[in-house]
């Protein structure tokens, strides 16, 4: 991990196209200012637990039952276009 000092309204640069800014230091908090391309996803840690939780569950298959009354042709087809 690399760990820096930095002032208020002193920057950070990861790569080419992200900056991070010490905007305001609090008693018990930093506020930080982050530039960075739109496609480049940008979470509080915990938002990005929660969105990882919910995928892994989105991604389970719970029940196969509503799949037993299907033909085996239409079973043998499925995900092939």
């Amino acid at each position: 991990m690399l760990v820096l000092t930095r002032k208020i309204n002193e920057k950070i640069v990861i790569g080419d196209d992200i900056e991070i800014v010490l905007v305001d230091i609090g008693k018990d908090q930093v506020k930080i200012g982050i530039n960075a391309p739109r496609n480049v996803k940008v979470h509080r840690w915990e938002v990005y637990e929660e969105i990882q939780r919910a995928n892994r569950e989105a991604a389970k298959i719970t029940s196969l039952n509503p799949l037993k009354g299907l033909p085996i042709d239409i079973l043998k087809n499925l995900g092939k276009k």
